[in-house]
């Protein structure tokens, strides 16, 4: 397993060895190995290598450019495991339109790793099946699918789920201790080239909890049917993870009923949308989860929104599963021990985005970050693992902007001035046009 530490002592190695070649203007007019372009040819116009991250590297952003190339060779991390050929498939057979599958796994796996809890405490109370959740992808018996999970719980012993979002281990804060990071690359057609993904593991599994939780309910226990709402933004600037997340709610769903479901009851699913920080439709939407007797919530993707609504659910003492925070104000936040994520918090992606940034080659590195929690926390935290990996404090420029401003052209202005060998750009659909002023300066993945 690659570590943080060796992977940036590796990349600072490959930040000296590629110093040279960074900039554009070389004898052979290309950039680092990394380059998401030419150098301008005779120009000597320096390559910028532009990356993005999970709230912006999916097909849906080249959706929103027509000209061949405008997001070549821009790269990107994002929570991300290999899915088996299986799952795709089972995934397109609830919704024949999947674009992306980004976030489905970690959706999936929300909804078991709570049917599991409940079914080991005995009960569809989220004030008692809390305390069994972390204990379900650690320690005890190795499975795989609710069905082999289940038959673990009935026969008195304790699931360590691995799902399909990889290795969950999760530390006592609810949260994976290690997790496989996605870096993918835009291809020529402005689609991720997935012959070109690569999967690592920042994180340690060592730090997840050694807390498997109370003594299990008695193999079998049945009791009052679970019922999941979902917390997913079919509308707002994250709409276009709302399919794959939401189909994999829905296949978590038929996987655990055809497996017997829960308590010896049929799992109930509610779905509803979370709109954006925006509107008030995640308010809405929880109000009417909460009154139509939701034990738990999966959602909300976003961590600003998450944020405005975690104390009205936890507080009813309902359980908030998220599949997409990352944030790392959930890893402290008060949640009365309701609070979970299947995606790892912005330090581990942070880690594996710096980490690509240094072993590109890049001396200089600018960020765009939105201003809302998981923008302006990852980027602190890719500037801080920047930092660590051997650049100077001044060798980075953060800039953070207003998702919702009528145009984006100081903010890249200011990159311009800046001059960096990178820009990363920290967003989510409005990240097109964050993009496009780029590339009109020329100092975005066009060439």
């Amino acid at each position: 397993m690659r570590t943080g530490i060796l992977a940036r002592s590796a990349a600072v190695s490959a930040a000296a060895l590629l110093a040279l070649t960074a900039c554009g203007g070389g004898d052979d007019g290309g950039g680092s190995a990394g380059s998401s372009g030419s150098s301008g040819g005779d120009s000597g116009e320096k390559q910028v290598n532009v990356y993005g991250s999970d709230g912006n590297m999916g097909n849906a952003l080249g959706e929103d450019f027509t000209e061949q190339g405008a997001l070549a060779g821009m790269k990107g991390t994002l929570p991300l495991t290999e899915l088996s050929g299986d799952f795709r498939d089972r995934l397109l057979q609830v919704d024949p339109n999947l674009v992306d599958f980004n976030y489905s796994a970690e959706t999936y796996d929300a909804i078991v790793v709570t049917a599991l809890a409940a079914q080991r405490a005995g009960t569809n109370d989220a004030n008692v099946f809390k305390a069994y959740v972390n204990g379900i992808t650690v320690g005890g018996d190795k499975c795989e699918d609710f069905a082999s999970c289940l038959d673990v719980v009935n026969a008195g012993g304790n699931p360590d789920y691995d799902g399909q979002s990889g290795p969950l281990s999760f530390t006592d804060a609810g949260e994976p201790a290690q997790a496989s990071i996605g870096i993918e690359q835009f291809g020529n057609d402005n689609r991720i080239d997935d012959s070109k993904t690569r999967y690592v593991l920042p994180g340690d599994e060592a730090n997840a909890t050694t807390d498997e939780g109370p003594a299990p309910a008695a193999p079998g226990a049945t009791g009052a049917a679970l019922v999941i709402g979902t917390l997913l933004p079919q509308t707002g600037n994250l709409a276009f993870l709302g399919p794959p997340e939401v189909a994999g709610a829905q296949l978590a769903v038929n996987d655990i009923n055809a497996a017997g479901g829960v308590l010896g009851q049929q799992v109930q699913l509610i779905q509803r949308d979370s709109g954006d920080t925006s509107t008030d439709i995640a308010t809405q939407s929880v109000d009417a989860l909460l009154q139509a007797g939701a034990n738990a919530i999966i959602g909300a993707a976003s961590s600003g929104v998450s944020l405005t609504v975690i104390d009205t659910i936890t507080g009813a003492g309902v359980l908030q599963f998220s599949p997409a925070n990352t944030s790392d104000q959930f890893t402290t936040y008060n949640d009365n021990g309701l609070y979970f994520r299947t995606a790892p918090p912005d330090v581990l992606q942070a880690e594996a985005l710096a980490d690509l940034i240094i072993e590109d080659g890049n001396n200089t590195v600018g960020i765009l970050a939105l201003n809302d929690p998981y923008g302006t926390g990852l980027a602190e935290n890719v500037k801080n693992n920047l930092v660590a990996a051997g650049l100077a404090d001044s060798d980075v420029k953060t800039v953070i902007y207003d998702p919702q401003a009528a145009n984006f052209d100081s903010e890249v202005q200011q990159m311009v001035e800046f001059n960096p060998d990178a820009v990363a750009v920290i967003g989510f659909d409005e990240s097109a046009r964050i993009i496009e002023g780029l590339n009109a300066n020329g100092i975005g993945p066009q060439r």
